[in-house]
């Protein structure tokens, strides 16, 4: 069985939101064959990292860059994980207040030197989910666990 490992910051209701959706496109019932793990970036482990075949990313934006909490999963798994997981997929969401372009940036350049593969279309949203950012979100879910069926 196959193992998707979501590494999220949850702070706000907006990104709670957002989240929910992943899990829910994540774990839909036309999903088989894929375990769905979900951990708080501050307590995801590069043991998490390695056990896992694909990674689905949320952060929220803060002060033009990913959230301190993501940031420090990525300190702590990057060189643990950096030959192990070359070429698994990706893929992340984000929400900011105004602009999510320098959390973009921070994220593909991390995973660009992880050599991770995206999977799937990031889903960036600013202020409040509309009903299409967060169906956007639930197709990022499922496509991310898709990835995995075997």
């Amino acid at each position: 069985m196959a193992t998707l490992l979501i590494v999220h910051h949850t702070p706000s209701p907006n990104v709670q939101a957002m989240f929910e959706a992943v899990v829910d496109g994540a774990t839909t019932d036309e999903i088989e064959g894929v375990t769905v793990v979900r951990r708080a970036a501050l307590a995801a482990t590069a043991s998490d990292v390695l056990a896992a075949d694909g990674y689905l990313l949320g952060t929220t934006a803060n002060l033009g860059y990913m959230a301190g909490a993501l940031k420090h999963f990525f300190d702590q798994i990057y060189y643990p994980c950096l030959d192990a997981t070359k070429g698994k997929p990706y893929s992340y969401y984000v929400h900011g207040g105004n602009d999510t372009s320098g959390t973009t940036r921070g994220i593909e350049g991390i995973v660009t030197g992880l050599a991770w593969e995206k999977a799937a279309q990031p889903v960036a949203v600013t202020g409040e989910p509309s009903k299409e950012d967060l169906e956007s979100c639930w197709e990022l879910g499922a496509t991310m666990a898709a990835t995995l069926m075997g």
